[in-house]
């Protein structure tokens, strides 16, 4: 698996994170098939220059090679970091202060960094020493910079695989909205679980909302919901929890 983390693409006219992350995975669906993409919720504090809620983006990808983890060579990751800056610059939108990150080994360090960003106030300094130390790409694009910071969070918490609401699960087109049946999630590879009781919802339907936006949880695609009538959980109608 490789890792991408990118942060600060945007400013409140231009598309955001989220959508730049979606947009960076059709570019590079050619050479490799993106299995995940997840928003990360960092710390929330005035003194955190950001656009809107100082969220970073995490990718999954996979070469359609076939390479696995150990065949993940140094070429490999080199041509994705080229084909990741050249978007990034392509796109890149002034105001913004892009960052991203790409690694195929995220060390525990990393995502102590990530937990660290979601808690604390830290630095672009901070950030790139921690990638200096254990190898791991970490690139500015444009305007301060710091979306470093954000970028290398992003791939230290999903590595983790227990952080962020998923955007984007495989090539399914994120097209599911309002009240879908339990099974058609579960083809998509999403678990159903009901929030109060933490057990898994095994049929009925589930109202998923504006889009559907599952959470990453012990490395599953978990969609949280509560039963609509409290008093009969037995119903087979939910609706979906949206956690961060």
């Amino acid at each position: 698996m490789i890792y991408v983390g990118i942060d600060d693409t945007d400013t409140y006219d231009a598309p955001g994170t989220n959508q730049f992350a979606r947009a960076l995975a059709a570019e590079l669906s050619d050479h490799y098939r993106c299995m995940l993409i997840v928003r990360h919720q960092l710390l929330q504090d005035p003194r955190v220059p950001c656009t809107k809620h100082n969220s970073a983006a995490s990718m999954l990808l996979l070469p359609h090679d076939g390479a696995r983890d150990s065949a993940i060579t140094d070429q490999i990751i080199a041509s994705l970091i080229g084909a990741v800056r050249r978007f990034v610059q392509r796109r890149f939108v002034q105001g913004s202060d892009p960052g991203f990150c790409v690694t195929a080994g995220v060390p525990q360090a990393v995502t102590a960094f990530g937990r660290s960003c979601q808690r604390e106030l830290v630095t672009q300094q901070q950030a790139r020493r921690l990638a200096g130390r254990y190898g791991v790409h970490l690139e500015g694009c444009g305007g301060t910079n710091d979306g470093v910071i954000g970028a290398l969070a992003a791939v230290g918490l999903v590595a983790e695989g227990d952080d962020g609401r998923v955007v984007q699960i495989g090539d399914w087109p994120d097209s599911l909205a309002g009240p879908q049946d339990v099974e058609t999630l579960h083809r998509r590879g999403v678990e159903v679980r009901c929030l109060q009781r933490d057990r898994a919802v095994p049929g009925g339907r589930v109202d998923v909302g504006k889009h559907l936006r599952p959470n990453y949880r012990a490395k599953r695609i978990v969609l949280f919901a509560r039963p609509e009538d409290p008093e009969r959980c037995a119903s087979g109608r939910w609706r979906a929890v949206r956690l961060t």
